[in-house]
């Protein structure tokens, strides 16, 4: 079991430095940074991130090819893969529906233009000159003009058709789930298939206590709750009710400011569906669910904790080693 940890670019560069440089002394192998056109540039950002390390693999988690054209990711992966000295991987999905639609953009077919942009970056990864008339995209005579590597590629998905695809074409796949229902629904569509990195994005709040731990999650699990699809909603037993609740408080909030709205309708049993909350003990338990099932990379996001290096180096000093004792 690996363990990656996912940063969110709406901090200033210097304080994701700071965490990028004591993640990768924690033992984390993996650093993902976000992309949304709202927070700070993920690449711009990566680009300062491998400059302060040596060694943990570093990537945009995730980026998607309705806000970025296929070969310019192309160009800002493979650059960010020859500054790291071959540190690069790439998460590529669907992109935020909410997020998209602000900046005027709709989501039409997403999994032809994930499955459609990942044949072209490769291509050009690769160095070959692509000419491609596909549903989407056209393409002719593009190709990079510099020397790179095929970066792996790793497929953000939640719903089946997604996590299908990124069995039959991606490196690996970054499932957004904290559950083993979600792990076991996926792996009806996966192949574990040596060297696929079945990783799991999660987010996690640790505290001494499991109380705290819980309150601590819920603003995010709000967010995440709002925007799952029916069919994970149904599949965790939430209700469209308790949705609409969730969403109300989300504009209650960004209107007025206060976020206690919000913690007070995300029940502890959102917490403990769409989250890994709680104590040491508690978030080891729920990992060793998810790593008996096939789970190869864990990926810790936010919210962390309340004081997140302290969380970083406790995750490093008592979490990592438990699964990497046998190694």
């Amino acid at each position: 079991m690996e363990f990656g940890i996912e940063l969110m670019p709406n901090l200033r560069v210097h304080e994701l430095e700071y965490y990028a440089r004591l993640s990768e002394e924690s033992g984390f192998r993996y650093l993902w940074v976000t992309d949304h056109y709202n927070n700070r540039n993920a690449f711009v950002v990566l680009s300062a991130l491998v400059r302060c390390t040596s060694n943990i693999k570093v990537g945009v988690g995730i980026t998607n090819p309705f806000h970025m054209n296929p070969a310019v990711i192309s160009s800002a992966i493979a650059t960010i893969d020859e500054m790291s000295g071959g540190r690069a991987v790439l998460g590529i999905g669907a992109g935020d529906l909410f997020t998209l639609r602000s900046i005027g953009i709709e989501r039409r077919k997403p999994l032809k233009r994930v499955g459609e942009a990942i044949y072209i970056i490769r291509k050009l990864l690769n160095g070959e000159t692509v000419n491609f008339d596909g549903e989407i995209f056209k393409f002719r005579g593009a190709k990079l003009s510099f020397k790179s590597r095929c970066v792996p590629i790793y497929v953000g998905a939640q719903r089946e058709r997604m996590v299908r695809l990124a069995s039959d074409i991606g490196d690996g796949l970054i499932l957004n789930a904290s559950h083993p229902k979600d792990v076991e629904f996926a792996l009806k569509n996966v192949e574990l298939r040596e060297g696929f990195d079945f990783a799991v994005c999660s987010s996690f709040s640790i505290d001494k206590s499991r109380e705290r731990a819980i309150q601590n999650a819920k603003v995010v699990v709000a967010f995440i709750v709002s925007s799952s699809p029916p069919e994970v909603l149904e599949r965790h037993g939430i209700d469209y009710e308790s949705v609409r609740s969730v969403s109300l408080a989300l504009r209650d909030a960004f209107e007025s400011g206060n976020w206690r709205c919000v913690v007070d309708v995300v029940s502890d049993e959102m917490v403990e569906e769409f989250s890994i909350s709680g104590t040491i003990d508690d978030v080891i338990e729920r990992i060793e669910s998810l790593e008996k099932l096939g789970v190869t990379q864990i990926v810790v996001g936010s919210p962390i904790g309340r004081e997140k290096s302290k969380v970083i180096r406790m995750i490093g000093d008592q979490i990592i080693p438990h699964f990497q004792k046998g190694d």
